[in-house]
């Protein structure tokens, strides 16, 4: 399987978000461990104007790394007690990024991110270099089914965009 290079993660996150449907997330844990799950659902966040988006509210320390050129690593902390992973996509100064919400064997971007032990430490790693987590392309090529984002009901007409995209179980 081939490593995702940086050039995969720099398009429009309304193609990277179910590009990486299918593509393989690998994590290697601390103990030497190395695993392989594939991406099975994600959501896209498109810059300032998508009021779903963190970037809605500007460039801010937490969403700093969105504003950088796409295949960083975007966590954060949400109810005081799940991070989120995310792929930051895009050129710089155009803050997009895809929520990893569901890999194979784990529904729920909190129990993902709890079972693959992702933590703040993450924040703004480079999955083209890194040595813990990285995204590999395996060339098949899924089908997938859109839905509307969940947990975005602030978020006016935004929360009616088809911008989830989940593996077809066909």
């Amino acid at each position: 399987m081939k490593k995702l290079d940086a050039a995969f993660f720099c398009r429009d996150v309304l193609e990277v978000a179910p590009d990486l449907i299918g593509k393989v997330l690998v994590r290697r844990f601390t103990d030497g461990t190395v695993e392989h799950y594939k991406i099975t659902e994600t959501e896209a966040y498109r810059g300032e104007e998508d009021l779903a988006c963190h970037a809605s509210k500007g460039r801010t320390p937490r969403t700093e790394v969105m504003y950088h050129k796409g295949g960083k690593v975007y966590v954060y902390l949400i109810y005081g007690m799940y991070q989120m992973l995310n792929f930051v996509t895009a050129g710089e100064n155009n803050p997009q990024a895809v929520l990893i919400r569901g890999i194979e064997g784990f529904e729920g971007p909190g129990k993902l991110t709890k079972h693959l032990q992702i933590d703040k430490s993450f924040y703004g790693e480079d999955l083209a270099k890194s040595e813990r987590l990285w995204v590999e392309n395996d060339g098949i090529l899924p089908g997938y089914v859109t839905g509307k984002r969940v947990g975005i009901d602030y978020a006016g007409p935004w929360k009616e965009k088809l911008w989830r995209f989940t593996l077809s179980s066909k």
